[in-house]
């Protein structure tokens, strides 16, 4: 299916929200519980995650739901996360990916980790603007679904968390993921930078290199001198 056609099948509300929330869970989701999140039948929720499916954008397996096995556990049940594949749009068509690989890899021969490093610490400090360092991780967690990362909050206790039950923030998607699968040093070196000044080196937040399969490369915690 062209990528056109992947993105209109969205254009239905109700299939946009199952959407949005499988992806939002970062899981595997049942059917039962995409329609109850969504507030329709299962019947339909499993009409439009079909259609999902079918149009690329979630991929689906099966599994018991209950956790048991063997005689009485029950059938495996249909569930659903987000597909792998990448879905863009550019009328008239463009190719930005490719020059951006191109860019990534002249930078990495020619050794310009570090200025390109400040180049996008810069540019987060320009899209952050005149305004004071992120004050906290909620409002990190508002800057960084902004930008496209998917942000959820990772949950702590007591002291660790400052008392708000929430520990750091970590991010689902990678908006520089194509690129940074081919020049991880580099690219993932480039996004911690950027965020460092979107949100602020010296402020109550800060961002560090944490990397996790699947997910962005950088974690957001509370500063250390922030704690006390």
């Amino acid at each position: 299916m062209e990528d056109i056609d992947a993105i209109a099948v969205l254009q239905d509300p109700v299939r946009r929200r199952l959407y949005e929330y499988v992806v939002a869970q970062g899981r595997e989701v049942g059917r039962n519980e995409a329609a109850e999140a969504a507030g329709v039948a299962r019947t339909l929720a499993a009409h439009h995650l079909d259609r999902l499916t079918e149009a690329g954008l979630l991929e689906s397996g099966s599994r018991r739901l209950t956790g048991r096995s063997g005689p009485g556990a029950g059938r495996p049940a249909k569930v659903y996360t987000r597909a792998r594949a990448e879905h863009a749009v550019s009328l008239p068509a463009r190719d930005y990916r490719t020059a951006a690989e191109l860019l990534a890899g002249a930078a990495e021969a020619a050794g310009l980790d570090l200025a390109l490093r400040e180049a996008a610490r810069r540019r987060g400090e320009a899209l952050r603007g005149a305004g004071a360092p992120c004050g906290d991780l909620d409002r990190a967690m508002e800057l960084l679904a902004s930008r496209g990362y998917e942000p959820y909050p990772v949950p702590g206790e007591g002291a660790a968390d400052g008392g708000n039950g929430v520990a750091a923030v970590r991010m689902r998607n990678c908006p520089f993921h194509a690129v940074a699968e081919q020049f991880p040093p580099l690219v993932c070196g480039m996004n911690l930078a950027l965020l460092e000044g979107l949100l602020g080196a010296d402020g109550p937040v800060r961002a560090r290199m944490d990397a996790r399969p699947g997910e962005c490369c950088v974690v957001v915690e509370a500063s250390k001198n922030n704690d006390d």
